[in-house]
């Protein structure tokens, strides 16, 4: 059954009522509720990733591996909130004889938004859903969550939502600091709430710009913050390709077909020289000849997939390299074309193949390719292929201009977890300037707070000169790190 209006309501209410409890508790308290959820996931492994196996179609290994990287996730946030970096503390002592005039006593810091509500993705069911990162980073900011569970793996949401409630319970954080809701309906009037102050979503660039426009529509606009995909364009040098032509597109074969292409970083364009034709065409062949094909996550995307090949197949100048199939689970298909024909029509670089399936693009000489980048909506991902020797500062600059993320003779697919993580880019790959994977995105759902001549009783302990939380602050234009002297670096 759908979540009705009455009941979201309900939801939403009780999250308010939850944040209003746990804003103020303790980096330490918050962090355990994150370990209690990542031991509560951890125990029921086994329940999870079975009924997962069975709605999604994806290996169990595969899973595994995803339920791993999601436990890591909470725990990695865990140490990060105990730091305190993600506070801001900032202290500015009252300063008669400040430069500028007289400087009353000033102090900042990072306060979570409130209620935020989440929307779960197809692709990644324990990754990128119900406790995914949008929800984890939520929840260690010190907001509620209101989670939108994803069609395509009702049940394991379900399950997944009753561990993660019952492990926040059993640690003692208050009741509806994180609940679950299902339907569109329940989705539209989530971003409606007016208690609402934030919502993460992580899904297709249509559903994420309505959703993305609804937000600003309100009549307090929030934010939104949307990872949509994108093409995450491969530039190959001559070089590069004369050194290791083989070995290129062994990698390329596999970042395009692992997880049958279902990744948001797939690599969905490779630009090689050309006159090679016949040799990619067999290098390919030969990449692909031990590949074994799955289903995909659902008919709807495979129905989306089978007609976006499609599109793109019969599009003018676009040829097919290495020829595919829709079978229920598809082999993989490759596309062809020149740097004449995008630049002629630049929507050839624009159509997202959401499956095992990717384009080349031959292109006459090295010098076309920043103009080539420049034809790219903005990306998660951008990659080059290089030497050394190669000059490649434009095109390095140019694909740092539109992606989030740029590698060096590697490839897109894989996408840590850690402090340096940056999962973003610009639109229409996400509908902000920050990251969904990693620390930094903590972030996103906090923001600064002053507070001018307060006493020093009435001040929030970040703030509080005596520093009850330990964290680092920034007193008077200097960083003091409490943590700064033990060898771990850890509080």
């Amino acid at each position: 059954m759908n979540t009705t209006d009455a009941e979201l309501n309900e939801s939403v209410d009780a999250a308010h009522a939850a944040f209003e409890k746990a804003r103020l508790a303790s980096p330490g308290t918050r962090a355990a509720w994150l370990e209690a959820v990542a031991a509560g996931l951890e125990g029921n492994a086994g329940a999870l990733i079975g009924i997962a196996a069975r709605e999604t179609h994806l290996a169990e290994p595969r899973l595994r591996g995803e339920l791993k990287r999601t436990v890591f996730q909470l725990r990695l946030f865990a140490d990060e909130i105990r730091r305190g970096e993600h506070f801001d503390a900032t202290i500015d002592h009252e300063d008669g004889a400040w430069a500028m005039g007289p400087r009353p006593d000033l102090r900042r810091y990072n306060v979570p938004l409130g209620v935020v509500g989440v929307f779960g993705a197809s692709n990644f069911p324990f990754a990128f859903s119900v406790m995914g990162g949008d929800s984890a980073s939520a929840l260690a900011a010190g907001c509620a969550v209101v989670h939108k569970a994803h069609d395509g793996h009702r049940e394991l949401a379900v399950r997944t939502a009753e561990t993660v409630t019952a492990a926040l319970e059993a640690a003692g954080a208050p009741s509806g600091l994180f609940s679950q809701v299902t339907g569109r309906q329940a989705a539209e009037a989530l971003v409606d709430h007016p208690l609402v102050k934030a919502i993460g979503f992580t899904g297709s660039t249509a559903g994420g710009r309505a959703l993305f426009n609804r937000a600003a529509a309100r009549p307090e606009p929030i934010p939104f913050f949307g990872e949509l995909g994108g093409i995450n364009a491969v530039f190959v040098t001559g070089n590069a390709w004369s050194a290791r032509r083989e070995e290129i597109l062994s990698g390329y074969a596999g970042s395009l077909t692992l997880g049958m292409g279902q990744f948001c970083t797939k690599p969905g364009v490779l630009f090689v020289p050309a006159g090679q034709t016949d040799e990619v065409r067999d290098g390919l062949r030969r990449a692909l000849a031990g590949f074994a094909p799955a289903q995909l996550l659902s008919e709807r995307l495979h129905e989306g997939f089978r007609q976006a090949v499609a599109d793109l197949r019969d599009t003018a100048g676009v040829q097919v390299l290495v020829e595919g199939d829709f079978a229920e689970a598809p082999a993989p298909t490759v596309l062809l074309t020149t740097s004449d024909a995008v630049r002629h029509d630049p929507g050839i670089l624009r159509q997202e193949m959401f499956g095992p399936a990717s384009l080349v693009v031959e292109y006459s000489d090295e010098s076309e390719l920043a103009a080539l980048a420049g034809l790219l909506e903005g990306q998660l991902t951008t990659t080059l292929h290089a030497e050394l020797e190669d000059d490649v500062a434009e095109l390095a600059g140019r694909l740092a201009d539109i992606s989030g993320r740029l590698l060096w003779n590697g490839w897109p697919t894989g996408v840590t977890v850690s402090y340096a993580q940056h999962h973003g880019g610009p639109y229409p790959a996400t509908t902000s300037g920050t990251t969904s994977v990693g620390t930094a995105a903590i972030r996103r759902f906090l923001r600064p707070v002053a507070f001018q001549s307060f006493p020093a009783s009435r001040l929030p302990e970040p703030l509080q000169d005596a520093n009850p939380w330990n964290i680092p602050q920034r007193v008077d234009g200097v960083w003091q790190h409490p943590f700064a002297a033990r060898k771990d670096g850890k509080l």
